[in-house]
Parts: structure tokens; sequence; C-alpha cells
């Protein structure tokens, strides 16, 4: 049989040019519309900003709030107790969050959008310090970059860590505002520049003050307060950092979907109780309920409000009674958590849109400048007017949160008056130790639910005076969270040289700048 070969090779020719123009527009036709490999940093900045943000709320109710004692649990007391192990939360969800952050940052250079830039440069810093506050040596100059090849990153020190993200807050507070793109997405700040950069630079302050007792802040904060166009921060309660929830899921604040279980097992702490008490300060409207047995409703009496002490065991803790009479003990005669911050199936009054997560408020800027102006960091106003400021705020802040909950009866408490300033526990008078120490309680009282600072702070400080309680299983308070057990397991080998550098894996390790 012969074949004709000019034919064969006119259909071999055919084939072949056939499948290069299917190979040519392979990628083209492949492409999932619906699932694109790059993305706006318009569609980034929203969920990184809930997710983040709903996290630092989440670790305030479960630790911090508990911790520095502003609530007490009644069930499951774990947490109350210190029996703390590996903490996975915020390590892991911050990391994620980070890789998206970068990308925003990478995406947003590339198409010369220096605000996005910006940004991003201030949430990576204020992920990165949280971290570093909460674990000490955590993966940064290495973190994030898999798509490099580096699997395993190395733990920096956190003086090293401090350094790049003071000099990354100044890097974003001189791009903002140098390109004029709309900035969308921003759930936090409605797209306003300024307000970023006020965050920036009242974040600088917080963190100089934080390493304080390493290296002298002074030159630092100053050169900040001496230039406020360039370098503005904080000056009222509605330029602080906090995230406003809104009425429809996925945006309701996380506290409102709660099972009502859930949500009780936590209780005014008798330290706060007794704080706010002592000091006839109005916020214990704000912070607590009146307790079911006093029957007062939305708002009662002082003597209507009762805390149950931090770290009982659990059969103790749920059967408390604050009066001593055992026929009197139990939930019916605690105090819930404020109603700013209830469950849907706690009560009808609930409110989705109450509550804030608050990343950093105008209060807490005031009291790091009474601080530093008590210790002579900066020179300019006078450490009791930042002092009396400070408190003003945060009593102010909470009148107007309950105002736009429509509580007006709890609303009409919050007001304080010159003899509030006039008591002795209050008055900006006494040594230099004992103004510390007033400005130290207020701050305390200042940073209620407000993520991890207060613990922070209370590290660096030791205000107010934090005892473990009875049925504690250590005999001081946790300083640190422990490294999550997938970094020993994943990472060991710098995971181990962390620990050899820092100290034994532990909550009672002190991280690099708790000195105290």
């Amino acid at each position: 049989m012969q074949f004709n070969t000019k034919y064969f090779a006119a259909i071999a020719l055919t084939l072949v040019m056939g499948l290069s123009s299917c190979d040519k527009d392979f990628e083209e036709i492949n492409v999932n519309p619906n699932s694109p490999e790059k993305v706006s940093s318009a569609l980034l900045l929203p969920t990184v900003i809930r997710s983040t943000t709903s996290e630092i709320a989440g670790n305030a109710w479960g630790y911090g709030n508990v911790v520095m004692q502003y609530t007490a649990k009644i069930q499951f007391t774990n947490e109350d107790r210190y029996n703390w192990g590996p903490q996975g939360s915020p390590y892991g969800s911050f990391y994620n969050a980070l890789r998206d952050i970068n990308n925003i940052i990478e995406i947003s250079g590339e198409a010369k959008e220096q605000n996005y830039v910006g940004i991003a440069k201030v949430m990576r810093a204020h992920l990165f310090s949280y971290m570093t506050d909460a674990y000490g040596e955590i993966p940064y100059s290495e973190a994030i970059q898999a798509k490099d090849g580096v699997n395993y990153p190395k733990f920096d020190s956190q003086e090293a860590i401090y350094a790049a993200i003071l000099t990354e807050l100044e890097e974003a507070n001189s791009l903002l505002g140098t390109t004029a793109e709309r900035v969308d997405g921003d759930i936090l700040f409605n797209g306003s520049v300024i307000r970023w950069k006020r965050f920036a630079n009242s974040l600088r302050l917080r963190i100089l003050m934080r390493l304080s007792d390493r290296k002298d802040p002074s030159a630092a904060m100053q050169a900040i307060l001496n230039n406020p166009t360039q370098s503005p921060i904080f000056t009222g309660t509605n330029e602080e950092a906090a995230l406003q929830y809104l009425g429809d899921v996925p945006n309701q604040h996380p506290l409102y979907t709660n099972r009502s279980g859930s949500f009780d097992e936590y209780r005014l702490s008798e330290k706060l109780e007794g704080t706010l008490k002592d000091l006839n300060d109005p916020r214990l409207f704000a912070f607590a309920q009146p307790t079911t047995d006093s029957k007062a409703g939305v708002v009662g009496a002082v003597t209507a409000y009762e805390g149950v002490p931090n770290g009982l065991g659990d059969e103790e803790a749920l059967q408390y009674s604050p009066s001593g009479d055992k026929t009197k003990g139990g939930s019916n005669f605690l105090s819930r958590v404020g109603l700013l911050w209830a469950c849907q199936a706690c009560t009808s009054l609930a409110n989705p849109t109450g509550y804030q997560a608050i990343l950093m408020s105008y209060a807490e800027v005031q009291f790091i400048l009474a601080e530093a102006r008590e210790r002579g960091f900066i020179t300019v106003g006078s450490a009791e007017d930042y002092y009396k400021k400070g408190i003003q705020a945060s009593v102010d802040y909470y009148r107007a949160r309950y105002t736009f909950i429509n509580q007006p009866n709890i609303a009409s408490k919050l007001v304080l008056d010159e003899a509030y300033f006039a008591q002795p526990k209050v008055a900006y008078t006494g040594t230099s130790q004992e103004k510390l120490t007033k400005i130290g309680t207020q701050k305390w009282l200042a940073l209620f639910f407000s993520g991890m600072e207060a613990w922070h702070d209370w590290k660096r400080t030791g205000y107010p005076d934090i005892k473990p309680g009875p049925a504690a299983f250590i005999n001081t308070v946790p300083v640190r969270f422990m490294y999550p057990g997938s970094v020993q397991a994943l990472n060991e080998e710098n995971y181990k040289a962390a620990v050899a550098r820092q100290g034994a894996d532990a909550i009672t390790t002190k991280v690099w700048w708790d000195v105290k």
C-alpha cells in the first residue's frame, strides 16, 4: 500500500498549528474570573481590619479583661487561675493577615498609591507590636517570606523589632497624604488619611513609653509633640482608633451572637467593683449591670452592683456570695458585664452596634503624656491637665456610647464634677510616685476592654496592684503568652534559639522591656 505523503504532511501541519493556537490561549481560557490571583487593596483592606480587630476583641474578652481583673470567671475558671497553655491567638491569625497586608503594600506600591501603602504599614507595625508585647521574640525580618523560600524564619530580638516598628511608623507618617487616591475599604477611619496619621504617631508614643525603662524616649517624644502638623496625634475621642460594628452580619460586635451561658461566665470582678466604688466613679454604671437579685433594671443604686473575686475554683466561684450569706450566692447576686457588650440571647436591650473594638483611645494618649510629663520625658503641657483630660475623655466616651444605643438612664449617670477630681485618691497631689500611681490607676480604668493593652502597661508599671486569686495555679500574675505548639513542631530550631536567648517558654518569663 502506498501513502500520499503530501496529504499526511498537510494534516500534521494543521494539527501542530491548532495545538499551538490552543496552547497560546490556554492561560486566558482557564482564568477563573471569580477567583483572581490579584485583587485590589480596597478589597483586601476591610477583611484585614475586621479580622484582626475582632481577634483583639476576643483576646480582651477571654484573657485581657480577666488577667487585669476587670472581670472574673464564675465557670470554667482556668483563665482566671492562670492555667494557660500554648496560645495560638493572635499568632496564627495575625501572620495570615500580614500576608494580605504585604500584598497591599506590593500592589499599591506598584500603583504609586502611597495612602494605601502608609495605611498598610501602620497596620503591620500595630500587629507586630501587639504580638511581640504578648510573646516576646517573634519572626519579623524573615516573616511572611515563604514565596522566597524562607519556610523557617528566625526569631528577632524585641529590641530589633521595636526599632524596626518605630521606623515603619515614621515611614507611614511620611507617606500618608503624599498621593491623592481615595481610600476605599477603610472600615476603621472611613478613608480619612489624617486619622491614620494620628494613629501612627499615637502608636509611636505608646511604644516609646513601653520601652522607656530600656531606652530614654525623651527626644523622640518631644520631636512628635513639637511638630503637630507633620506628626499629629489624637486630639479627641472622635479621632481614636475604635472599630464601629454594624447591625448586620458579619459586622456585628463579636459578643452579640454569644450564647447567654458563654457571656454569663464572665462577671464584674471584685477588684474593679471595689476601685470604682472607692473613687465614687460613675463608670461603674457603664462597665456592669445591676444584679438580678436587686431588681433594679437597667441602672440601679451603687449597692446594686456586686463583683466576684478573681482566681476562685470552679465550685467556689459559681456559688460565691458577696454578702457571705450562703443562701444569697450564685449568679443572681453578681453583676454581669455592662449592657454595652451584652449578647442578643442575654437581654432584649442588647444592641449589635453598641460596643466598639478599641485599638487605641484618646484617653490612653492623654495618660501617656501625663506620665511622660511627670517623668520629665517631655517639656510641653501640664501633667495634671493631661491626667484630668484622660479621665474626662474616658467618661465622655461611655456617655456617648450609651446615648448611641438609646440608654439615657445610664448615660445620665456618666458625668464628672469638680468633687470627683477633688477626692484625695483622685486629686493630682502628693509625691511624684503618688502621682504616677494615680495616673496608672486611672489609665487602667480607661483601658477597660482595650485588647491586651492594660496587661502590657501593668507589666511595665505595676499599676494597679494585681494579685493572683486563692486557687491560682501559680503564685504570680502571667507576664507573657507561650508560643503556639505549631511553632515548636514546624520551626523547632529557631524556636529553641529564641527560648535560649529569652528564657523558658513559660507564662512567667518576662519579655525584654519588662524590667520592673
